[in-house]
């Protein structure tokens, strides 16, 4: 996947989680994302965790933190 395509699945709205970047569709920061990962947590076992979420999205957390 594109790193386009990645970044497209984050989104940032003001009247959503309080215009922090998010996964789209979902009320996941990239912040809580990341910090999960840096605390432990598997890809795998956040995608478990939280239904519907692909490992793209976490991918997707990733760049976004990269590239701001």
């Amino acid at each position: 996947m594109k790193d386009e395509e990645l970044l497209a699945r984050i989104t940032i709205d003001l009247k959503v989680m309080v215009g922090k970047p998010v996964i789209k569709g979902t009320r996941l920061t990239v912040d809580h994302i990341l910090n999960l990962l840096a605390h432990g947590a598997t890809a795998a076992e956040i995608t478990q965790e939280y239904d519907g979420l692909m490992e793209e999205d976490i991918q997707a957390c990733f760049l976004f933190g990269k590239e701001a």
